[in-house]
């Protein structure tokens, strides 16, 4: 066997090592939290909505645990919806909630969080993003705007950190780019062109189904595989000449699916400009911190002066399009079969 036909043959089976390793991300994207929301109509009394996320048609193994006393008055009355399953009750509490607990039992053995909305009977609110490392919302005095931004902030910032398809779509847009110019432009365009879908979803004139809208982000990376290999054989094309058209046009695509992580928590209307602007507050502050640590690793390898094979150089655009590759076949059988 030749030197480049092992080279080669290493080169398959670390793709495949990567895939099998990385493959329970597939669904990283769609990680979405579980939504309760606590609203008081009477002394001590609170009607209750608890939405818990499918995944690939499972539901999210947590129970909600009152405090001790509570008395169901209705329900509870579940709906099925194709993401998620939605569960109405009304309960009563002597004293009310305030100062007491709610435990969310199974939380901590999961990767998903909770966002937890309570809604006193004279309208102020408190939120709160509860993790499986401490399963448990401690119910205070309803928090002021700072507070409430701060928590849909949190929460924009671990959407894009949690959606490894979005980050493989920047961190291919950052392999196509040549000039600090160009890097501004094509990650100015993908900001502005999510921006613009995300408020247009979230506020509900359009919508598109999740199903065909993971395999067409899936299919946005797999497109700048190829586009990667070409620059590093010094090809051009319209995507390495214009990449910011591209990032623009992509950008709207995956605007769509930040908004899928904001409207599918189900919140009331009046929530929506604080979240919606919130939320993008984070996904820029998450996306422009992993743009940053990509930046100064590269910048890193040419202080040490460390020099790769043309093997390696030519991995990152591989990688890119072999996951592209993985996750559109992937999503589509799950669309063909309804998942």
């Amino acid at each position: 066997m030749t030197l480049g036909r092992t080279l080669r043959s290493a080169a398959r089976w670390a793709l495949l090592a990567l895939v099998v390793v990385f493959a329970p991300f597939a669904h990283a994207h769609e990680a979405r939290p579980a939504y309760l929301q606590l609203t008081e109509t009477g002394p001590g009394r609170y009607d209750v909505v608890w939405r818990t996320p499918l995944l690939s048609g499972m539901r999210l193994p947590v129970v909600v645990r009152f405090p001790e006393g509570t008395r169901a008055l209705t329900g509870p009355n579940e709906r099925d919806f194709n993401d998620s399953i939605v569960e109405r009750r009304t309960i009563e509490i002597d004293g009310g909630l305030e100062g007491k607990s709610v435990e969310f039992v199974g939380l901590q053995a999961t990767i998903t969080d909770v966002l937890a909305r309570v809604q006193t009977r004279d309208g102020r609110m408190s939120m709160t993003l509860v993790q499986p490392s401490s399963p448990r919302l401690e119910v205070t005095a309803p928090q002021g705007t700072l507070a409430v931004f701060a928590t849909y902030v949190r929460h924009g910032v671990e959407h894009i950190l949690l959606g490894i398809d979005h980050l493989l779509f920047v961190f291919g847009l950052l392999l196509i780019v040549r000039t600090p110019w160009m890097l501004v432009k094509a990650i100015t365009a993908f900001t502005v062109a999510h921006s613009i879908t995300l408020a247009v979803a979230t506020l509900g004139y359009a919508h598109i189904p999740a199903p065909p809208l993971n395999a067409a982000i899936a299919l946005s990376i797999l497109f700048l595989g190829p586009e990667i290999v070409r620059v590093w054989r010094g090809e051009t094309s319209f995507t390495i000449r214009h990449p910011w058209i591209v990032a623009f046009a992509f950008g709207l695509l995956h605007g769509f699916g930040f908004a899928s992580g904001l409207t599918a928590l189900g919140l009331p209307q009046g929530d929506i400009p604080l979240a919606l602007f919130a939320f993008n507050v984070g996904v820029e502050i998450g996306q422009l911190a992993f743009v940053a640590l990509i930046l100064l690793t590269v910048r890193a390898f040419k202080v040490l002066e460390l020099h790769w094979s043309k093997a390696m150089q030519l991995a990152p655009g591989y990688v890119v399009g072999t996951f592209g590759a993985f996750w559109t076949i992937q999503r589509v059988v799950m669309m063909i079969e309804g998942g």
